[in-house]
């Protein structure tokens, strides 16, 4: 494997995330004094899962928009076969319920917690104030823990308290809680956990990371945003699905007020978040650095910058192993760009982004590539040279599709491919004039570096490589700057507003305004003019059924490769529609243009409705617990 080495990494506020407490005999010696006590703080957030490891997280390889090369090497993925639709119920891939990753473990380690710190007469040394929000920490870990196994399972088994170990087997075979009652539970519970919080964190060194208010009041916002939408929200898809004793588990009737508990929420989380002096980021840069250019990484850097001003929320775990974090990310998306330095197997050249999503980004107007009535898409397949005035987004003099011309700022900051260029803090005089060329066709350095380090569909995503990414003078090596792993952004925040909002009441001004807030970041005009100049539905932002369609494309271009469009996809019932299309790419193995420049199949993806929204509980658990009852389908 290839060596990435990370510099001006996280130093020391990644600790409190892989420690177990050692020489623990009994529960009382872990809560007598406080360095112990923190040890089974440090367990508590250990079972967080590993959202910034392609071959664990599910956002980011269980959906639609990256692909691998093929099985094996370093990816003996199951997140990936859960993508081609290999999910099953005797050994569940991604298995959260029980398996290895189970969070009902993770869950009863924070019952412990709270149980014993919140006894004044333990952990005799530990500060009032510190108690208060070590309490307030690990409820935001139990509330996170129900959020991530509902989004996964649907209804679940609430888990308030540890049981004893005297427990009888019938006290311990506990029955499915309906959606609604898990819901207002996690809501309580972050509501609780908020009140105890910190606004922000002062000891970035070592405490970056940690839980706060603005992130326990976005986790809110986000759990009722998806509490109100159509998968949980009068859904009748699973109005079978019920306990033995007969209480149903989803609610079948539409509540439109649940949209305003989360417009509400949504609200409170942004207007905390400011409180505690987060803004949309925006690059500063180089003075000699062209605003398109600088556009650009305002948008990578939203992501790439470490600690920047827009996270609400970043992960720092495991974020310094090589094989894992966003450095391995890194290495897997980036492409042998450095032509004095060709065949660095430090960059792994294996993750794409599938051709819907190059699809997806709008058009330089800011509206989506079927809209735009001043440009055609139809033959988006089309060859066209790049010209001069195109030359910080587009190879000058070179050849490529249609599809890659005209589009928005977030389509070149997100996305690489033959004739791009990829701006880098190393770039050649380090101008953007002078940049890193792509050149991806068969026979050119981007192609193919050998049968395992291959980009598949001619898309490279440019987003999740830190701008410092430079391959060294040792072969196969590179340096990178770490960063957290963005968790919540304000972005998010702000569009999941927008979202509940409109679809509370419709079209607003305040709707138009945080939706504008990210496209102005983005280098877009606002929603209203955009629509109105250059699309041929110029009245789509007037309502509600097109300006839901708005934001929903919105979200999904701002958050692209972040992990977050699957849970988008389903808790909007859409992904029986895009995971059931096939996954497509350029044809790699040819090297004239008119023969690259053809859409060849990757995989079939399967998704059955509803079976598939909703992971099954592993079958053994439903025989040696006959009062657990299986998801519909499975």
């Amino acid at each position: 494997m290839a060596a990435v080495l990370s510099v001006a990494g996280i130093a020391g506020c990644k600790k409190y995330l892989d420690v177990v407490p050692d020489n623990i005999v009994t529960i009382d010696n872990a809560f007598t004094l406080k360095r112990e006590a923190e040890k089974y703080l440090f367990t508590c957030y250990s079972f967080l899962p590993t959202e910034n490891q392609p071959v664990t997280s599910l956002g980011f390889m269980a959906g639609d928009e990256c692909w691998l090369p093929r099985e094996g090497v370093f990816f003996n993925n199951t997140v990936w076969d859960i993508a081609k639709g290999n999910q099953n119920k005797v050994n569940p891939y991604s298995n959260y319920w029980d398996g290895t990753n189970g969070l009902y473990a993770g869950i009863r380690h924070c019952n412990i917690f709270l149980e014993n710190v919140s006894n004044t007469a333990k952990v005799y040394d530990l500060e009032p104030d510190l108690r208060t929000r070590w309490l307030g920490e690990v409820e935001f870990l139990k509330a996170y823990y129900h959020f991530y196994l509902l989004r996964n399972y649907g209804p679940i088994i609430i888990a308030d308290v540890a049981l004893p170990i005297s427990s009888t087997p019938d006290q311990v075979r506990l029955k499915r809680a309906p959606v609604d009652s898990v819901v207002t539970y996690i809501s309580n519970l972050l509501d609780k956990a908020a009140d105890k919080l910190p606004l922000k964190i002062i000891d970035v060194a070592n405490e970056a990371g940690r839980i706060t208010k603005p992130i326990a009041l976005a986790m809110k916002a986000r759990l009722l945003v998806m509490a109100a939408s159509p998968l949980f929200n009068g859904n009748n898809d699973f109005a079978s699905l019920k306990n033995h004793d007969g209480t149903q588990l989803f609610n079948t009737s539409y509540d439109a007020n649940k949209w305003k508990r989360a417009a509400d929420a949504a609200k409170a989380a942004i207007d905390i978040a400011h409180e505690a002096g987060f803004s949309l980021y925006k690059f500063i840069g180089l003075n000699k650095m062209t605003d398109t250019t600088r556009t650009q990484m305002s948008i990578r850097n939203a992501v790439c910058e470490r600690w920047n001003s827009e996270l609400v929320w970043g992960s720092t775990r495991n974020v310094s192993l090589i094989s894992q974090g966003p450095d391995y990310i890194q290495s897997i998306c980036m492409g042998q760009i450095d032509p004095t330095k060709p065949i660095n197997l430090a960059a792994y050249n294996q993750l794409c982004a599938t051709m819907k999503m190059a699809q997806l980004f709008y058009t330089d107007h800011g509206v989506p590539i079927n809209e735009d009535r001043n440009y055609d898409y139809s033959n988006f397949t089309e060859l066209r040279t790049a010209k001069h005035g195109e030359r910080f987004n587009l190879i000058e003099g070179y050849q490529t599709a249609r599809l890659n011309f005209d589009r928005e700022p977030r389509f070149y900051a997100d996305l690489a491919f033959d004739g791009s260029i990829w701006y880098m803090q190393n770039s050649p005089t380090n101008s953007d004039s002078a940049t890193y060329n792509v050149k991806a066709r068969k026979g050119q350095i981007m192609n193919e570096v050998n049968t395992d380090y291959i980009n598949m569909s001619g898309y490279w995503i440019k987003k999740l490589v830190n701008w410092k990414f430079a391959f060294s003078g040792t072969v196969n090596a590179a340096t990178s700057e770490n960063y957290p792993w963005p968790m919540i952004r304000l972005a998010d925040l702000y569009l999941l507003y927008a979202e509940a909002l409109n679809e509370f009441s419709g079209p607003s001004a305040d709707v138009y305004t945080y939706l504008d807030k990210v496209r102005e970041r983005a280098g877009l005009k606002g929603v209203q003019e955009s629509w109105t100049n250059y699309s041929n539905s110029p009245n789509k932002p007037n309502t509600k059924e097109g300006l839901r369609s708005i934001v929903q494309q919105e979200r999904l271009i701002e958050l692209a490769f972040e992990g977050s469009r699957l849970w988008d996809l389903r808790r909007w019932k859409q992904a029986v529609v895009e995971l059931n299309k096939p996954v497509t790419g350029w044809d790699r193995t040819q090297e004239a243009p008119a023969d690259y420049y053809r859409v060849v199949n990757l995989y079939s993806q399967k998704f059955i409705a509803p079976r598939d929204y909703f992971w099954p509980i592993r079958e053994y658990e439903i025989s040696v617990n006959p009062n657990l009852v299986q998801n519909t389908g499975w």
